[in-house]
């Protein structure tokens, strides 16, 4: 009996290194990034002040500026969670998203470095609070953790479930 070389490059191949297991590992990528997303970007979305005084408490950029960013982030958030959500245009919008996500890592470093005291404001809220209320090494964490998802995504756009594959075939 003789065996193809396709059937014993399959059977030499890792489990955890197999296309369908990597599709599933883009899959939960894709849901765990977008479903995020979706969230904190309609958790102020509703609250367009509370918006606005989160981006300004990071004392990144001018008043003004910071108040447009304030108001436009939340509906970013919203779109780009939800084409992640839908599996459509996966490579860009993680692409996006992952720098959006170091962008948050960065400012929340730099106010922590700076010594400022303020909530991120990922999540709504947002603002000085307490010194003994920042939560900065967990918020990098977390975002690091949503870049990481993202870096996935851009490396390997393909997942299950997507409208991409529908669409366009990948």
């Amino acid at each position: 009996m003789s065996t193809s070389v396709d059937e014993v490059r399959a059977d030499t191949i890792p489990w955890y290194r197999r296309p369908r297991v990597l599709d599933v590992v883009g899959l939960l990528a894709r849901l765990f990034l977008g479903i995020v997303l979706v969230v904190a970007g309609f958790a102020k979305v509703g609250r367009p002040l509370t918006a606005q005084r989160a981006v300004q408490a990071y004392e990144i950029m001018p008043m003004g500026l910071a108040g447009y960013v304030g108001l436009a982030l939340p509906f970013l958030e919203i779109v780009l969670g939800a084409l992640l959500v839908l599996g459509l245009f996966t490579r860009p919008v993680a692409i996006v998203s992952t720098l959006l996500m170091v962008a948050f890592v960065i400012g929340i470093s730099q106010a922590w470095a700076r010594g400022l005291t303020i909530d991120c404001g990922c999540f709504g809220g947002g603002g000085q609070v307490g010194a003994a209320d920042t939560k900065y090494p967990q918020e990098i964490a977390r975002d690091a953790s949503f870049a990481a998802a993202g870096l996935w995504l851009w490396w390997r756009p393909r997942t299950l479930a997507a409208l991409d594959r529908v669409l366009f075939g990948h």
